[in-house]
C-alpha cells in the first residue's frame, strides 16, 4: 500500500491511508512540527488525490488540518502541545493490530483541533472495520 491522500470538496473531508511505516513518519513529523511527505498521486489529481503532506509549527491554541488547493497539499499546523496529541493518535492507529479508522472532527472544546479544521480520517493500514 502506498501513502493516499484524498481530499472531498464537497463534504471538506480528507481521507488518509498508508502503510503503519508511514503513519509513524507522519506522527514523527507532526510531533516535531516541521516535515514535507509526498503521496502517490492520480495523473492531475482529478480524483482529489493530494500531492504531499506539509507539516508546521505555528502557534495555537490547537492543529488545525487544511488543504492548499494550488499545490494539492494537505497542511497539518499548530502548536506543540496540539500537535503531540495528533501525533499520539496517529501513532496508536499505525499499531492498532486490526482494522478501522480514526475520525478527527472538530466539535466545541476539542483536546486538540482548532476550529475551521477539516475533518481528518486516518485509516487503519489493516483496512476495514476492526475485527473481533
Amino acid at each position: 500500500m502506498e501513502p493516499r491522500v484524498r481530499h472531498h470538496p464537497a463534504s471538506g473531508e480528507v481521507d488518509l491511508s498508508a502503510p503503519a511505516a508511514e503513519l509513524h513518519r507522519l506522527a514523527r513529523a507532526v510531533a516535531e512540527g516541521a516535515g514535507v511527505l509526498w503521496t502517490t498521486t492520480g495523473p492531475d489529481g482529478d480524483d482529489g488525490t493530494l500531492a504531499g503532506v506539509e507539516i508546521r509549527d505555528t502557534p495555537g491554541p490547537g492543529v488545525r488540518v487544511t488543504v492548499d488547493p494550488a499545490r494539492r497539499v494537505l497542511l497539518i499546523d499548530g502548536d506543540g502541545d496540539a500537535r503531540a496529541l495528533l501525533a499520539a493518535n496517529l501513532r496508536n492507529m499505525a499499531d492498532a493490530d486490526d482494522g478501522g479508522h480514526l475520525h478527527v472532527d472538530h466539535f466545541p472544546d476539542h483536546p486538540y483541533l482548532a476550529e475551521g479544521s477539516l475533518p481528518l480520517v486516518v485509516n487503519s493500514p489493516h483496512g476495514g472495520m476492526p475485527g473481533r
